[in-house]
């Protein structure tokens, strides 16, 4: 029986605990500070799991919480992810993450290697799947010349003055609109304004979308760009058309800083005022549907021919669990990593992007047969000229 114990019991992690509950082989224990999403995860899972009120936020508690169990899944904002995997892996103990961490989480490899601890991170649907089939995608052809992921979460049903809703952190939605963009052109890391070159999409079963630069590529642009020699690679966040606007306009007039201004005698962040009048607006209520649509394409040669290879996602709200879409694609990767890592069909000491994965032979496959099992399905296609 492997102990299994999962930081964070918000709407992802708690995900993460339903999934692992089903499986026999697994005993879980889900962690967090509010006890509301310690109730609603247990309710979820059935009563199958333990839960453990604790300030995550606190590394010495990360730390000791998961020195008593045998895997830790890491589903914490980003503020806090770097701590908790520095704690966990301080702990020595293997750890499989979706935190969004604006940290080099590579820079903690030495010290995993040295505790003999296995650690994933950037291990859900983008960064996560994403990371994974861009490299696959890489692996594949002769010769790679442009990578491009497109990816967004998004209310099934448009509802002013937003159309939009957050499947995840406040703070993680922000720093999308705020971080800036690491693209590569020609071979060269450049860096773009976040919100910035919107160009308008067609996805079926959706319909357009604006798509717009983030910080997604992450760690793909040194374990895949510089690897394979790849001249082009950008990620971009999809939305309805018009929220990069709105978004750019609140951005310009400063309502995203997080630099402290005196109202009325009393300092204060605009991006907390923004994020307390924005997020219950932005907050899925009960019943409210979302969909997950992503587009990975690795363009090329194979052959001596013009090959693009290219897979597409798109999830809805899952009805019979109730369990948002973006949930679930965020969650089940992590889950089925847990297990190769648990199972020691992964086990390679030292901190890793999920990238890594695709160079271990049959573990993409079985990843997507994983998550096709869950109802989750990434179409393949290929056109080759």
């Amino acid at each position: 029986m492997t102990n299994a114990l999962i930081l964070g019991a918000g709407m992802v992690g708690s995900v993460m605990a339903a999934d692992l509950a089903l499986d026999p082989d697994f005993s879980v224990t889900i962690a967090d500070i509010n006890q509301d999403n310690l109730s609603r995860a247990a309710t979820r899972c059935g009563g199958k799991v333990a839960t453990l009120h604790a300030d995550l936020s606190n590394p010495d508690v990360v730390g000791n919480a998961a020195s008593k169990f045998d895997i830790v899944l890491g589903a914490l904002s980003s503020r806090i992810g770097f701590a908790a995997l520095k704690a966990v892996i301080g702990a020595g103990k293997n750890y499989c993450d979706i935190s969004f961490m604006a940290e080099d989480f590579l820079e903690l490899s030495a010290l995993a290697r040295s505790k003999g601890v296995t650690a994933v991170t950037d291990c859900g649907v983008a960064p996560g799947m994403s990371n994974i089939l861009a490299a696959h995608g890489a692996r594949s052809l002769d010769r790679c010349e442009r990578i491009e992921i497109y990816v967004g979460g998004l209310p099934r049903e448009r509802r002013w003055p937003y159309d939009y809703k957050a499947a995840f952190s406040p703070a993680d939605v922000i720093e999308e609109y705020t971080r800036p963009a690491r693209l590569v052109e020609h071979g060269q890391t450049v860096v773009r304004e976040a919100l910035s070159e919107a160009v308008l999409m067609d996805f079926a079963g959706v319909g357009t979308l604006e798509a717009f630069n983030t910080d997604g590529l992450r760690s793909l642009i040194e374990t895949v760009g510089k690897r394979f020699n790849v001249p082009f690679m950008k990620e971009q966040t999809l939305r309805y058309p018009g929220h990069i606007e709105l978004m750019r306009r609140f951005r310009e007039t400063g309502l995203f800083s997080q630099t402290p201004i005196r109202v009325g005698g009393v300092s204060v962040r605009p991006l907390d005022v923004t994020s307390a009048l924005l997020f219950p607006k932005w907050t899925y209520g009960p019943g409210e549907e979302d969909l997950t649509v992503m587009r990975i394409t690795a363009a090329g040669t194979k052959g001596g021919r013009a090959t693009v290879l290219s897979w597409e996602l798109l999830d809805f709200f899952d009805r019979a669990s109730g369990c948002t879409s973006m949930s679930r694609t965020t969650a089940l990767p992590c889950t089925i990593v847990a297990r190769l890592i648990a199972s020691g069909k992964f086990n390679s000491p030292g901190v890793h992007a999920p990238e890594v994965l695709a160079d271990h032979p049959g573990l993409v496959d079985t990843i997507l047969s994983e998550l096709g099992r869950r109802g989750i399905t990434y179409r393949r296609s290929q056109t080759t000229t």
